[in-house]
């Protein structure tokens, strides 16, 4: 649906400055996700550490006319002479009065989802049982429902979802999370839930509320107008506080029925999906039953792995509607594709240049909408995101291939007629989404595009990078910047998608070992700035042409680097400085003459200017070294401020690392570097924060071995008992240290303790699965969220950067995006 500027302005009850016509189609508030730049409202959001009037003049450039902004820019008639901008008291405030005034113009069911688990797996189930997608045909009606997408359930996601419904929409599923008190009131006003359901009371954000009771009366709070609301029959804190709701409340028991998963969260959260179902379709028999029945897995994650012949796969064939569609297509659009561009705009070519972004996407049901006007749609989708390659599978799409204006497109009536095609067998370098409905198999397409390495997997979870990132940032003031390391290949998680990731939360450096890393990053399309931590001579060339930025810790050093730029006629040219204040490693010795030497030398040449000057405290995660650690800041201070003074421009002190974040936050200067904490282990107790890094297996073979029996090279393994004996294909030279062997660590097969028997071999290892129930081909954890990696590096007497950056490059990454 298409407003009117004026009626924005109306609705939002801002000021307009500007006067340009204008229609709003598409709310944008993170200007990384511009699709549809010519029907856009965005919103200047502001936040601890960003603020979105600060994109206005890139947004502008792109085409965005309409913006809702706290402060109207100066001259802004002359600066954006065709831009409007509402001026409101707070930005988020009035989006979500947007919202709440586009939820009005609907006069239909709208179900809110609340509660501390399930919430996301009960919206996707409620929308397959409603609108029939993916079921057997019955006679129950299906519906046009519109939902949130994934898991938009915040201040800002649940205004996003709610101006998605359109005048196709017969049903809204929309589901709302809270993280402290007060905020349920404003998502109450914007979904109006007709129908509601409250899951359960966990312990999720139960930091900000004082009870368990207090946070299930704000989470109740959603449902003041609702008609009826359905809650767990099995937790006990509803059933206190459930009473207290005006409306009709019904108790839903965990699904009894068949149910392709046995696990009791599945059940449970089935039991709420059939209620609803029940109630909203007058239906108690057999049809429920059977749709139930046919519930498919909800995917919260995209995956991203290698595929064969230098593709990339992107994998998100679970949901298939046009909304979800353009979430996948903006993380297609961030991922690759398109040429690169360096510091300075300019485009990247030759090896720089991205892979083709290829989508192969199936029929899409249950739109609403007809074929004409679905794949018109997606196709001006896929002409915004980039798309360069179109692959459509199924009758649907196929019928509508004209309205899809890719040059290149091709259709299949099915999944086994693509891959018997050429163009299947022709996929070369090229960045491919696959999206697409469950009955479509595209399972078996994914099976046949990855990468063949081996069954064992590093699993990377892109998250719990975030989650790890934004822990340390709460410690920092929102001024603070914060450069995160990606050397030796992002401590084995794989330095290209990790950087992506942080470029894509705007961290301010990145930094790596040695040149060629920085090159890779250049390579994949990281346009962020990258600095050098070990630079090395003959490096020099390849620095200046990918604009890696080096480390300086020495005169010779310095010297030859002056004396390189100086012959590529290269001026001004940014170096990080480094002090050693008692590490005694590398450096420029903060405590003598040195310094003047060093000030002197920058001042009396052009070639290179100081962009940081930084050190290493030697223990900042032990309160052991603490007197010795505030010895250290002394001298990094006086020296590094004798630097600064030397010259008018700002150069970035930094010496807090990830232990010193949290131990030294008054430390913290103008930058921290985040190392092992942004891959999930708190240096300073060991602690795991947000699991990273998965490395499993699986079982390749299963014997029975007698008791007094050896297993495994040279006789190590000697066997106490009878027991069962698995083979799992990893050794040492994927990164399982040969130490963890005859019974020193062990691995876990379906949550029980298998430990390793007899020598780790070359490419195998044994485990002694007696009395685990398991089989070939079930899954092994060798460290992960259940079995932290410390549990290995302490068995090791070592510190978990081993073991992370021991892992081989021959061990397949897979990276996963909730």
């Amino acid at each position: 649906m298409n407003y009117t500027i004026e009626k924005v302005t109306t609705l939002i009850g801002a000021h307009r400055y500007g006067d340009a016509p204008s229609n709003v189609g598409f709310l944008l508030t993170d200007s990384r996700s511009l699709c549809f730049p010519e029907e856009t409202l965005f919103f200047a959001l502001k936040s601890e550490r960003n603020d979105g009037h600060r994109y206005i003049d890139e947004l502008y450039r792109r085409g965005v006319r309409s913006f809702v902004v706290e402060k109207v820019p100066a001259n802004y008639a002359v600066k954006y002479p065709d831009g409007n901008f509402l001026k409101v008291l707070h930005p988020l405030e009035a989006l979500q009065r947007l919202a709440e005034r586009h939820r009005d113009e609907f006069r239909i069911p709208i179900v809110g989802i609340t509660g501390s688990n399930g919430k996301t797996i009960v919206k996707e189930w409620l929308y397959q049982v409603l609108s029939g997608v993916n079921m057997n045909a019955d006679e129950m009606r299906n519906f046009t429902v519109t939902r949130s997408p994934r898991s938009y359930n915040s201040q800002i996601g649940v205004p996003l979802s709610v101006w998605l419904l359109h005048e196709h929409s017969e049903v809204g599923v929309f589901e709302a999370g809270i993280s402290k008190p007060g905020e349920m009131d404003a998502l109450r006003d914007i979904i109006q839930p007709t129908i509601g359901v409250i899951t359960n009371i966990g312990t999720a954000h139960q930091e900000n509320f004082a009870s368990v009771d207090e946070k299930c009366q704000e989470k109740l709070k959603l449902f003041k107008d609702a008609e009826v609301v359905f809650y767990s029959a099995n937790d006990p804190v509803i059933a206190r506080h459930i009473g207290e709701l005006k409306c009709k409340t019904i108790a839903y028991q965990p699904w009894e029925g068949e149910l392709p998963f046995i696990d009791r969260a599945s059940k449970e959260n089935a039991g709420a999906v059939a209620a609803v179902a029940a109630y909203m379709l007058e239906e108690r028999g057999k049809n429920i039953a059977n749709r139930i029945k046919h519930l498919e897995p909800v995917a919260m994650r995209l995956e991203v792995k290698e595929g064969q012949h230098g593709c990339s796969l992107i994998n998100d064939s679970y949901n298939s509607d046009i909304n979800s569609l353009d979430i996948a297509l903006d993380f297609l659009q961030r991922r690759g594709g398109g040429d690169s561009l360096s510091h300075d705009g300019s485009t990247l070519g030759g090896s720089q240049a991205g892979r083709k972004r290829t989508l192969i996407l199936s029929d899409i049901y249950q739109s609403g909408m007809t074929g004409e006007t679905l794949y018109k749609e997606v196709s001006v989708l896929c002409e915004k995101r980039g798309v360069e390659k179109f692959i459509g599978i199924g009758p649907e799409i196929s019928a509508q291939a004209n309205q899809i204006n890719i040059f290149e497109k091709y259709f299949y009536s099915s999944c086994e007629e693509f891959i018997n095609s050429d163009v299947f067998n022709g996929l070369r370098n090229e960045v491919i989404l696959l999206k697409g409905a469950r009955p479509f198999g595209f399972d078996r397409l994914t099976e046949l595009l990855e990468q063949k390495v081996h069954e064992t997997i590093l699993e990377v979870n892109l998250n719990s990078l975030v989650d790890n990132l934004n822990y340390y940032r709460s410690y920092m003031h929102p001024e603070t910047k914060i450069v995160c390391m990606v050397k030796a290949d992002a401590y084995g998680a794989g330095a290209v998608e990790v950087a992506k990731t942080l470029q894509d939360h705007r961290v301010d450096f990145l930094a790596v070992a040695v040149a060629d890393e920085g090159v890779t990053l250049r390579k994949a399309g990281i346009t962020q700035n990258i600095m050098i931590m070990n630079p090395e001579m003959t490096s020099f060339k390849t620095m200046f042409d990918y604009e890696l930025e080096p480390e300086v810790y020495s005169f010779r050093l310095l010297d030859a680097l002056i004396k390189a730029a100086r012959k590529e006629g290269i001026t001004g040219y940014p170096v990080h400085v480094k002090l050693d204040t008692g590490m005694h490693r590398l450096g420029f010795n903060a405590t003598s003459p040195e310094i003047d030497k060093l000030i002197d030398t920058l001042q009396h040449q052009q070639a290179v200017v100081p962009r940081s000057v930084f050190s290493h405290f030697v223990g900042s995660d032990s309160v052991d070294f603490d007197e010795f650690s505030a010895l250290q800041f002394e001298r990094f201070d006086k020296a590094s401020k004798r630097l600064q003074a030397a010259f008018p421009h700002k150069i970035l002190r930094h010496m807090d690392n990830s232990a010193g974040i949290e131990h030294f936050p008054e430390r913290q200067l103008d930058m921290c570097r985040l190392g092992i904490g942004l891959y999930g282990v708190d240096s300073i107790d060991n602690r795991i924060l947000n699991t990273v890094s998965t490395l499993k297996t699986t079982i390749l073979q299963m014997r029975n071995v007698p008791k007094e029996e050896t297993v495994g090279y040279s006789r190590k393994g000697v066997l106490t008992r009878d027991s069962v004996i698995a083979a799992i294909p990893i050794g040492y030279a994927d990164g399982l240290n040969r130490h963890l062997g005859r019974g020193r660590c062990y691995c876990l097969v379906n949550g029980k303790k298998a430990p390793y028997v007899g020598n780790i071999c070359m490419d195998v290892a044994m485990i002694d699965v007696t009395g685990i129930d398991c089989k070939e081909g079930d899954t092994v954890e060798i460290f992960g969220s259940h079995l932290p990696v410390t549990v290995l590096s302490d068995c090791l007497d070592t510190i978990p950067y081993e073991v992370l950056t021991g892992i081989s490059n021959r061990v397949k990454r897979v990276y996963v995006q909730e």
